[in-house]
């Protein structure tokens, strides 16, 4: 269960055998992986229990980091004890996954390794999974008929962040237009993602007004079932805002358009302190959202 390292693997026979793994979240048996292999994200949860690895949960188009490690999926069972030749155990889908070997030879572009391999039959056709000790998935090759598409660990980098390209939205009040800034921020294993987020909004960009006032912070955010994003600030939120509605309305629609930006959503429930937002301006209803809209905003410049 490692953690600040970023796991590179090169691909063969198909343009998404390529892909990244990071660990977003860890606890004590479990890792929380985020596998982009550049068309998409899946997040996936691996616990180990009973002498078992399980993958627990697991998500597609997953863009934004969330904490999933308590969530539940179908299961499906990597590794099963006794690791000798022979252990065998079937999934749920009916496919038979064996451990066909405890020291293959496997080379990789980096190191050569003994691997245990782990070959599942189905009915669309042979998968063969490899592991290293200490290491984890070091190889994977997926064949059906005559076709075949491989995955092979190609670099293990350590002591490294997750990148994410966050758009940030700025009020201009004396322009009445809406900016925005695209940053670079890290995420390091483990990490909560709201704290980070937050911390980047209260530094303001040249040309642009603030959102988040010094003492502004993140209680909670999350996005809902039904796809929309709720955020709920604290009260220095609304205590340190001191503005007009017109300064007020391009502020509710920056927080919009930078949440809404980052779920992939159109959607933004702004809650203070757990209450529906409330001010000398704005009153909101009980589930009631703020609209994202990013067609006018412009970047700013610098």
């Amino acid at each position: 269960m490692v953690e600040n390292t970023r796991y590179v693997y090169q691909g063969e026979g198909n343009e998404y055998a390529f892909y990244d793994a990071y660990p977003d979240f860890t606890s004590k048996n479990q890792i929380q992986l985020r596998i982009d292999n550049g068309g998409t994200i899946l997040t996936m949860v691996i616990a180990l229990s009973d002498g078992k690895l399980v993958q627990t949960y697991s998500s597609g188009e997953t863009y934004d980091r969330e904490n999933d490690l308590n969530k539940t999926g179908e299961e499906e069972v990597l590794l099963a004890e006794p690791i000798v030749r022979g252990t065998a155990w079937t999934l749920k889908d009916g496919s038979t996954r064996t451990i066909t070997d405890t020291s293959a030879s496997v080379s990789t572009p980096s190191v050569d390794y003994d691997a245990l391999e782990v070959t599942t039959q189905g009915a669309n056709g042979t998968t063969i999974q490899y592991y290293a000790k200490a290491i984890g998935l070091i190889k994977i090759v997926y064949g059906s008929g005559e076709s075949q598409i491989s995955s092979t660990l190609s670099s293990v980098e350590k002591d490294v962040p997750l990148t994410q390209n966050v758009r940030f939205f700025y009020p201009n009040v004396d322009q009445d237009k809406i900016y925005y800034k695209e940053k670079k921020i890290n995420f390091y294993t483990n990490d909560v993602t709201k704290d980070v987020i937050a911390k980047a909004y209260r530094e303001v960009p040249n040309g642009a007004a603030n959102v988040f006032s010094e003492n502004t912070e993140i209680n909670s955010l999350f996005l809902n079932d039904d796809g929309s994003v709720s955020l709920d600030l604290n009260q220095a939120f609304l205590t340190e805002m001191n503005a007009g509605s017109g300064y007020e309305s391009a502020i509710l629609k920056c927080l919009a358009n930078t949440f809404g930006d980052y779920y992939h959503t159109d959607k933004v429930i702004l809650t203070i302190e757990g209450s529906p937002y409330s001010s000398g301006h704005f009153k909101f209803k009980e589930g009631e959202f703020l609209q994202a809209d990013l067609s006018n905003a412009e970047q700013l410049s610098k």
